[in-house]
């Protein structure tokens, strides 16, 4: 795989660059292992950019749209097998956000708050046609969700091992790069193994 090196700030501008020309209203994704690769930081690096481009952006983050706790921690707090399939609750991202933003444009910004564990009772976000949902979070790809660019930020696997907050986890993200190969199916792939000096894969 050959990469070209990249500063933060050129990425931004080019990934401003491709979602920019996407029509109607439409999901980005920025995937990559939580606490690891700043997917949330990448994220909010689009917002003003795509806004000063006449594109109306709402952010949204998979972390607001976890099961509650006595789902999540059926197994014990620290299982990667249920890190891996039963944190984050796919039917609600559907339903609350990937759907409606292709139809009536009323997006729910978020649903669980998983530190109190109780809803948030957001409201729902009107956007109007061209808009954008910037959604970041972790093992997003291959899991069915209809988005129009995916931003994969991937870590080799000595990084991932050294960088993931929680050791317990990084089995989830080795199933993940296994059985799903995000790196395949995102639009576009980052290599993050140092956040500040980004490189960008060309194939």
């Amino acid at each position: 795989m050959r990469y070209r090196p990249i500063s933060p700030a050129v990425l931004a501008e080019e990934l401003t660059d491709r979602i920019a020309v996407l029509p109607g209203r439409i999901a980005v994704a920025v995937d990559g292992a939580a606490g690891a690769t700043e997917t949330a930081q990448l994220a909010d690096a689009l917002v003003d950019p795509l806004r000063l481009r006449g594109r109306a952006t709402l952010r949204v983050s998979a972390r607001d749209f976890l099961r509650p706790a006595s789902l999540r921690f059926e197994h014990g707090r620290t299982d990667p097998d249920a890190r891996y399939t039963d944190w984050l609750d796919l039917g609600a991202l559907r339903r609350e956000v990937l759907d409606p933003l292709k139809g009536s444009g009323e997006v729910l910004p978020s649903l669980w708050d998983a530190e109190r564990d109780r809803a948030t009772r957001a409201a729902r976000v009107p956007l109007p046609e061209g808009g954008v949902v910037l959604l970041d979070g972790e093992l997003l790809l291959g899991a069915g969700l209809a988005f129009d660019l995916a931003v994969h930020l991937w870590l080799s696997p000595a990084a991932l091992r050294r960088r993931v907050p929680d050791a317990w986890a990084v089995p989830a993200y080795e199933r993940y790069e296994e059985e799903v190969d995000p790196g395949s199916l995102a639009d576009v792939v980052v290599r993050v193994d140092d956040p500040r000096h980004p490189a960008l894969y060309t194939p």
